[in-house]
């Protein structure tokens, strides 16, 4: 796999975006340059538990907003959920959507906006470019550091008729606004800090060996993983350092940029086909994936994942071929270890029979396409064996 060249033309799309302590705050005069008359706002339960559902409502209607609250979102949003919310926004009269959460709550506002613009059902729009009208005005804040949805063109919906996740991949799912405000994830506890940290890890990995990888898009790249791996335990059992929560909030921001523009890989693919099939959790199944899908991609990427060895901290300059692989391997899978990740997807309740089915929805998920080596279904069924 060569080094990208600067000559080669790339696109990089991205959201204005404010980080730092307090940015939760300036929803409601963001909301307001934005031309907002009625704000839904977007979240799930455990935000609303949390409290931070309340203080965006509080700063919308200090700016004179009027809005309503939908909550109805769960893990892994089902399609059903984005409907439930389109006829909520258009019933209240509302013009513009607040997304306040984790990957869930972001991608089914997204969905809420592609629906309400151009009608349908939101299955519709499966795949790249299917999005032809702009979203009614966007703001996102995330109450987690890993989704990267508050700047990505990525919009994932569990289509539950299917058992499959969907993409949408969209430059007019790009919010208008992303509100960072590292403060709203010290509510995270450890293990949704682990899953979450690690997914973006495996978003910054698999996008600096993606095949549209560019020399933009590898800044932030090797940024996030350098991050992850310094700062991920230490924020998992020190929840109130706010320093630390800062530096995984950016890890997460920096690994958003990069994978939106440059796509993913075999490991989301994979990903999102067992999260479709069984609802399991997403990121979860990123760090189980992790290990066999680099196993796999090594022999076309070595110089990509030197790199990576080098971001994480590892002495591999001298190294190559397997003796590089091994120590690459090791390294991650004791930050996963670590990070209290320790299942199988046997342990997760995937058998023999699921991995055809799995492996099938996987080749139809625009993430593959991105992957550095070509993946049939035989290719995945073997990846996926190897993670049971």
């Amino acid at each position: 796999m060569e080094t990208n060249s600067l000559l080669e033309m790339r696109k990089f799309v991205a959201p204005e975006f404010v980080f730092g302590q307090g940015a939760l705050a300036l929803v409601g005069q963001y909301a307001h340059n934005l031309g907002a008359r009625k704000v839904m706002v977007v979240s799930d339960a455990g935000v609303k538990e949390a409290g931070w559902t309340d203080k965006v409502v509080a700063s919308l209607k200090d700016q004179g907003l009027p809005v309503v609250v939908f909550s109805q979102v769960t893990p892994n949003p089902r399609h059903y959920e984005v409907m439930e919310g389109v006829e909520v926004f258009k019933k209240e009269g509302c013009n513009s959507i607040v997304a306040i959460g984790g990957g869930s709550p972001m991608d089914c506002a997204k969905g809420i906006g592609i629906v309400a613009a151009q009608g349908g059902n939101i299955l519709d729009y499966e795949g790249v470019d299917q999005v032809s009208l702009p979203i009614p005005p966007l703001i996102c804040l995330p109450t987690t550091s890993g989704s990267g949805a508050e700047v990505s063109q990525f919009c994932i919906i569990s289509d539950q008729t299917r058992k499959i996740k969907i993409g949408i991949v969209s430059k007019a799912t790009v919010p208008d606004v992303a509100l960072i405000d590292p403060e709203t994830t010290t509510t995270m506890d450890g293990y949704l800090t682990a899953c979450t940290g690690l997914d973006a890890l495996v978003h910054a990995i698999e996008a600096y060996v993606s095949n549209t990888s560019s020399p933009i898009t590898d800044r932030h790249a090797l940024a996030a993983i350098e991050l992850v791996n310094r700062h991920l335990i230490h924020a998992m059992n020190h929840p109130q350092d706010l320093q630390t929560r800062a530096k995984i909030a950016l890890a997460s921001l920096e690994a958003g940029l990069a994978f939106s523009n440059a796509i993913l890989g075999a490991v989301h693919a994979l990903a999102h086909s067992l999260g479709g099939l069984l609802d399991l959790t997403h990121g979860e199944c990123n760090a189980i994936l992790l290990e066999q899908v680099i196993r796999y991609n090594f022999p076309v990427a070595e110089d990509r994942y030197r790199d990576i060895a080098l971001a994480l901290g590892i002495d591999a300059g001298g190294l190559r071929g397997k003796e590089l692989l091994q120590a690459l391997l090791e390294h991650l899978a004791g930050l996963r270890r670590a990070a209290g990740i320790n299942q199988t997807l046997s342990d997760m309740g995937i058998k023999s029979q699921h991995l055809e089915a799995l492996a099938m929805a996987a080749c139809n998920d625009a993430c593959l396409v991105t992957n550095p080596r070509e993946a049939g279904p035989e290719d995945l069924v073997a990846i996926l064996k190897n993670a049971l």
